[in-house]
């Protein structure tokens, strides 16, 4: 009896041990909280890989940030040679397309206004608002289950983030769907926290003109033609027509009108390089569609793809819905 009662006793003292290393979820969020007030900045890479098409679409992002507000995220397609950066200073937002010469300017409160899979800060403050968010501790990493702050898009409403033990900073984050099937996945590579920046990191027309020294040369490809894409997401809306018109420069606009207790259009022409880079002002805000970055103003989304620039239109469709449909236009030309 004697031994069972000190056998007892040693599996208790080892189970006190255990529980003593443990940390609550309330501890961790005040530390995550603690590090983001200390942080002057930080320097990330990722891979953010998006199956949202028929095909998986991977893009590196480079993320820069200097406390409080200036912001470099430089997304990659290298398979499409697709690059496009999100550039946020004392002037306003930009996002810039480096190979065809063009940015658009935006007065927004992104990236505060909603959740962002690539940005630390982001991820601590939807960890830190979900009262409802589930914690689990594992041997070099603490998980959150989160609510998502997408404004426009209940098709991704939960994601889950992974926090290195080790020093706080994001291991990966699964945005997921309703069901909880993981659409985006965003695995970093490295995080590399109170990073000093020169003076002109986050200037505009320093980094166009760096961005285009890697970018592709399109100047000698804009007037050749394109592959029509058809959005996917539509409901029980179905295409009614669809119209080629010449424009002034020998192009061609392609105009696509779908129909049914709602209706949109969705206009696509081949992009043309701006000779001078002057950013054009934009009323709206940026908006993320996965495999690019668009501009949300009232009733239109306008972004360029691979070359091609697009505006998706509709008085019927919520901006939310609106959303769904571009999203849905990245994959391959299929009716």
């Amino acid at each position: 009896m004697k031994k069972m009662l000190m056998l007892f006793a040693g599996i208790m003292l080892l189970l006190a041990l255990s529980a003593c290393g443990q940390k609550s979820q309330g501890d961790v969020v005040s530390e995550l909280n603690e590090k983001l007030g200390e942080m002057k900045g930080y320097k990330a890479n990722a891979k953010m890989t998006l199956k949202m098409g028929t095909e998986p679409q991977v893009y590196n992002v480079e993320i820069w940030h200097k406390d409080p507000s200036f912001y470099r995220v430089n997304l990659k397609n290298e398979e499409k040679d697709q690059s496009q950066m999100i550039l946020k200073n004392d002037d306003g937002v930009y996002v810039l397309t480096p190979a065809l010469n063009k940015s658009f300017k935006f007065q927004s409160e992104w990236p505060e206004n909603s959740s962002q899979a690539y940005l630390f800060e982001s991820l601590v403050k939807d960890i830190t608002e979900d009262k409802s968010a589930t914690y689990k501790e594992t041997d070099k990493h603490y998980v959150f289950e989160t609510k998502t702050r997408y404004q426009n898009n209940k098709m991704l409403p939960y994601q889950e983030i992974t926090i290195n033990k080790k020093d706080l900073s994001p291991a990966s984050v699964k945005v997921m769907d309703p069901d909880k099937t993981a659409l985006v996945l965003v695995e970093f590579s490295k995080v590399k926290f109170d990073t000093t920046f020169d003076k002109d990191s986050f200037d505009m027309k320093k980094n166009m003109t760096s961005a285009q020294l890697e970018a592709p040369v399109m100047a000698e490809v804009q007037n050749e033609g394109f592959a029509v894409k058809y959005p996917e997401n539509i409901g029980d809306m179905s295409l009614t027509e669809e119209k080629e018109i010449k424009t002034d420069n020998d192009g061609e606009r392609v105009v696509l009108t779908y129909e049914g207790t709602k209706s949109f259009t969705l206009v696509q022409e081949k992009a043309e390089v701006v000779q001078t880079s002057v950013s054009t002002n934009v009323n709206g805000d940026p908006v993320d569609l996965g495999y690019t970055v668009g501009a949300m103003t009232g009733n239109t989304i306008s972004w360029t793809f691979e070359g091609v620039d697009y505006m998706l239109a509709s008085k019927d469709l919520t901006q939310e819905e609106m959303v769904e449909v571009a999203r849905s236009v990245g994959g391959d030309p299929v009716k």
